[in-house]
């Protein structure tokens, strides 16, 4: 009789596990507990799908601030470089762009789930949609199977855990593989968002909520003023305070503060020193001398930003531009350089991209994701203890450890 593996999430990990099992020649059932397989996958880089990134071993490892010297052995086993080749096999292009992200040619993440749905159900697959499981069952340190919600018991040889995190609960992550980890002994270290939007104090934030800035650069300080984390990117206001690529891999820096008494620094003309700027404010200046201020900085700042500059400057919005002093304009140029934001807090982890938290790495074998303590159990993608910043890296962790537990199954 062929073993027979029970795999209990139709995600990245998931799907990926399953048909790398399958296809070694093992009966494979998949249990989902939604009505589809891959909604996360779908959701990925806007609907694009971030599917990984072009770095060496040793920058995959860099990007993943949670345990990512846990994943050696997995990207070593199978690499970002095998995920592209395996997608180029089963019919899928793709093309790096800006820092090294990796998409689908056709910008479309479905194309990239079809793949893996279709590779697993042509190794032979079963795939039960609307299964949700309720338990992992053992004896004398061995899985013996599971049971269905339904109360339908299925035997097996070996369980595959890979069920997400808590980020995105509309996708299935709801924390239901904990449990069943908990349940055999795991030690689950404490879930928190990570890669998630942050909550800001000051009310002027608000007046800007949906404004887009590029290529902007932003410093984080904790309460002792101390340099946690600089980047340059692209951010976003919102209606609770800031968002976007480069708040977003900020939050996983400042997740051990709490997200709390943190100052964000925004300067919003990175690519000039103070000296320059105040030489090209000037410029303006005499160019609009005789306008109101409130009317001058169009050409330097998006529309949408210049009324609360002007109020932050503290200089008066019906001056006029030839009026204004030395140390008003040397302060206006500080505050390019060094806008000011208060982070109170973060939103809460179902709107993080990834779950900080999991599955004890210390329980699990690197080398095959299967449990140290149950024989016969893995472990593959979020619900495992490693998080990773965004720019495929997450992926990257789901298909690599669902690869690696698919074969040692």
């Amino acid at each position: 009789m062929k073993n027979r593996v029970a795999v209990i999430g139709a995600g990245a990990a998931g799907l990926m596990a399953a048909g790398i099992a399958a296809q070694r020649g093992l009966d494979v059932v998949l249990f989902e507990k939604t009505e589809r397989t891959g909604k996360k996958i779908l959701i990925s880089g806007k609907g694009r799908c971030n599917i990984t990134n072009n770095t060496d071993i040793e920058g995959l490892i860099q990007n993943i601030p949670g345990n990512g010297n846990f994943l050696y052995s997995s990207f070593y086993t199978f690499s970002n470089t095998d995920l592209v080749e395996f997608l180029e096999k089963n019919g899928l292009k793709t093309k790096v762009e800006r820092g090294g992200r990796i998409f689908p040619v056709s910008d479309r993440s479905h194309d990239v789930l079809d793949v893996f749905i279709k590779f697993a159900k042509n190794n032979g697959v079963e795939i039960r949609l609307n299964s949700p499981v309720e338990e992992v069952t053992s004896e004398n340190g061995k899985v013996t199977g599971l049971v269905l919600k339904s109360g339908q018991k299925v035997e097996c040889d070996s369980v595959v855990i890979a069920t997400g995190g808590l980020s995105y609960p509309g996708t299935g992550s709801t924390g239901d593989g904990y449990k069943m980890a908990s349940k055999l002994g795991h030690g689950i270290i404490e879930q928190k968002p990570s890669l998630v939007p942050l909550i800001t104090g000051e009310e002027w934030v608000k007046e800007l909520q949906g404004l887009s800035l590029k290529n902007v650069g932003i410093t984080m300080y904790n309460k002792s003023g101390k340099k946690v984390y600089n980047d340059f990117g692209e951010m976003l206001f919102t209606h609770f305070g800031v968002s976007g690529p480069i708040i977003l891999s900020s939050s996983r820096h400042i997740l051990d503060y709490n997200y709390r008494d943190i100052k964000l620094s925004i300067d919003l003309k990175p690519a000039l020193t103070e000296e320059k700027l105040d030489e090209r404010i000037r410029r303006d200046f005499e160019l609009f001398s005789n306008k109101q201020f409130k009317n001058s900085l169009d050409e330097l700042l998006p529309k949408k930003m210049v009324p609360v500059m002007v109020a932050l400057s503290k200089i008066a919005p019906d001056k006029t531009v030839n009026q204004i002093t030395k140390d008003e304009r040397k302060n206006l140029v500080r505050l390019f350089k060094n806008l000011e934001v208060t982070i109170t807090g973060a939103r809460p982890v179902k709107e993080a991209i990834v779950t900080a938290g999991g599955v004890d790495t210390d329980q699990i074998n690197p080398s095959t994701m299967e449990s140290k303590l149950i024989k016969g159990l893995f472990f593959a993608g979020e619900i495992i203890d490693v998080d990773g910043y965004t720019g495929g890296f997450n992926l990257t962790i789901a298909f690599s450890t669902g690869y690696v537990a698919g074969m040692s199954v």
